[in-house]
């Protein structure tokens, strides 16, 4: 039986262990390996391994061996409880061997768990699990988590105070990162709120969330958006010492402050247009952000990344002025722009 989105979400977290198999296909791994991870820690719970209760299996061996996958479904455990035979990245070779075991499963035996890549809606071995009463099949698709599975992963995480604004952060966050990125982030949180009864804050989502650039670099953006003229300087020299090249600090420069730009631009003013960026900005530094794109309007915004790309230009030329000069020549000029 062929497993709706909706529904598949609700199985995942308790399945039924009476049911025969489950496909679970897709072209994103990692989506696919969390999903099985979560329907096979429920079905054969904690100690499920420990307790020899789930076999793994490649599928590329059922090719040269395809009996061992009813072999392991029949086999009697030495623990009670739910079993499991797990293959892995099945491919159409395996269909014969995940057909048999399909068709001589009874009940007591092992359910069957399979993983496999894009499967085609002419792939046997999709038909097979959609076909089969018992059986379900489902595919996961590159799209974020929903409201009720994030709210599942923010409970199990032992987050339960989480207010409207955070939730909204929360979800933002889901759609920039991968899933794996945005487990470990909840899971994090958990940790980083672990006997906090306050309520979840746009800050605490921060200090957990990945960071996109080197500090010092956000340093220097912001020194030179909020016209900190005299501190451009001393932090170039710290910049140069790590390595940093003015062409990667041009490039840091003009990606904030086009983002600057998009969000003075949107018919909302500079708050709402801060909070529509893709990825998201989170607490005080989206305050931060805001002030600035509101404090610098939509013209200086342009004069600033047209100083920007003649920067960029110069840079990538032949020109023999020293590159380091020429961007912090730009930047006092940014700085300076921002006073008027």
């Amino acid at each position: 039986m062929k497993l709706a989105a909706r529904e598949a979400g609700r199985y995942f977290a308790k399945p039924d262990p009476g049911k025969t198999g489950l496909l679970i296909y897709g072209q994103d791994a990692m989506r696919v390996a969390l999903k099985r991870q979560q329907v096979i820690a429920a079905l054969v719970g904690p100690k499920g391994e420990e307790e020899m209760r789930l076999t793994r299996i490649n599928g590329a061996e059922l090719r040269k061996d395809p009996a061992q996958l009813t072999d392991a479904m029949k086999a009697v455990g030495f623990f009670p409880g739910p079993r499991v035979v797990f293959v892995e990245e099945a491919t159409e070779f395996a269909f014969p061997a995940l057909q048999t075991a399909l068709d001589d499963w009874q009940d007591g035996d092992a359910q069957v768990v399979v993983t496999a890549k894009a499967l085609k809606a002419t792939s046997k071995t999709r038909k097979l699990f959609e076909g089969h009463r018992n059986a379900y099949a489902v595919g996961i698709y590159d799209d974020p988590p929903g409201r009720e599975e994030i709210e599942e992963m923010l409970q199990k995480a032992g987050l339960q105070n989480v207010p409207r604004d955070a939730m909204e952060t929360i979800e933002n966050l889901s759609r920039s990162l991968d899933p794996g990125d945005f487990s470990q982030v909840i899971e994090k949180l958990g940790l980083y709120k672990h006997r906090d009864t306050s309520p979840v804050s746009e800050a605490d989502i921060e200090a957990v969330a990945p960071t996109s650039t080197e500090a010092a670099l956000d340093d220097m953006l912001n020194i030179i958006a909020e016209a900190r003229t005299a501190e451009i300087g001393p932090l170039m020299a710290r910049l140069r010492s790590q390595g940093i090249l003015p062409v990667t600090l041009c490039i840091g420069a003009m990606r904030h402050f086009r983002t600057l730009h998009a969000a003075a631009s949107d018919p909302g003013g500079p708050s709402q247009g801060i909070s529509r960026l893709r990825p998201p900005v989170f607490g005080p530094r989206r305050d931060r952000m805001t002030r600035q794109a509101t404090n610098w309007g939509l013209r200086r915004l342009e004069q600033a990344l047209q100083v920007l790309t003649e920067t960029d230009l110069q840079l990538r030329s032949s020109s023999n002025a020293p590159a380091n000069a020429a961007m912090e020549r730009a930047l006092i000029r940014l700085s300076m722009l921002a006073r008027r």
